[in-house]
């Protein structure tokens, strides 16, 4: 199975290719892919696969983008869920812990720093 795609001047020159074959008279193949008929269903078949191809990232993109839209979603309505809890029952009590919130009282105040210490970096 090929792992690289082909370009797309390769592409078109296949199907300048196979239209170029009606020009030619008398051509004769055992080879049923390399016949008129083969190659004209070939060709519908990639069309066709490469239209699938185009909805089926069409379709994951509008499925990441509705991932992320519900990812934001459920965000704010944590983020409004922490606004109540603190709101009802206050930023230190175990309520906020619970939450995952820091109590307010367990945070550590700011602490001044000498004149000396700051210049003797």
């Amino acid at each position: 199975m090929p792992t690289k795609r082909l370009s797309r001047e390769t592409l078109q020159q296949d199907v300048e290719s196979m239209n170029g074959l009606n020009a030619i008279v008398g051509y004769q193949t055992n080879r049923p892919e390399a016949t008129p008929e083969g190659l004209q269903t070939a060709h519908r078949k990639m069309l066709a696969m490469q239209q699938r191809q185009i909805e089926q990232q069409v379709i994951a993109r509008e499925a990441a983008e509705a991932a992320r839209q519900a990812e934001h979603d459920f965000h704010n309505a944590v983020l409004a869920m922490k606004e109540a809890v603190k709101g009802q029952f206050g930023s230190d009590g175990k309520e906020a812990v619970a939450i995952g919130l820091k109590r307010k009282s367990d945070r550590k105040l700011p602490t001044r720093r000498s004149k000396s210490a700051v210049t003797v970096r």
